[in-house]
């Protein structure tokens, strides 16, 4: 059986996600230190999973997610909405309709993602609109 490197250290994660709420120098920091935190995932509790790339999306972090997107985060949903990623948003929700009302990190929905997006995210915001019939 092939062993496994040892869990990335807790407090790093947590520090990883918390300062990817909107603190750029020090999640650059934090990848540099261990590049793994890019992917890492926080469990606030209850199944609220949340990670670098999850916490920079909710609160509108374009810097911040493009910078860990740059560094190997792993794409979802709800960073290409607050992104403006009307391309992808559109695919994703074609292929899967419901995804349109499952929430992300903290229970926040794809909708919020779209606003805290700015203008950048005007379109995906429109078009999120118009499947909710809003």
């Amino acid at each position: 059986m092939e062993e496994r490197p040892p869990a990335l250290d807790a407090e790093l994660v947590r520090e990883t996600v918390l300062n990817a709420h909107g603190n750029l120098a020090r999640v650059q920091e934090l990848i540099a230190q261990q590049p793994k935190l890019v992917n890492c995932a926080w469990d606030w509790g209850g199944g609220d999973w949340e990670t670098p790339l999850g916490a920079a999306a909710h609160t509108g972090q374009r810097e911040i997610a493009e910078f860990l997107l740059a560094h190997g985060a792993r794409l979802d949903l709800f960073a290409a909405t607050m992104l403006g990623k009307l391309d992808v948003v559109q695919a994703a929700l074609a292929a899967f309709p419901d995804a349109l009302n499952v929430p992300g990190p903290h229970g926040i929905p794809l909708m919020k993602h779209a606003e805290a997006g700015g203008e950048p995210a005007a379109a995906v915001l429109a078009h999120l609109r118009s499947l909710a019939g809003t």
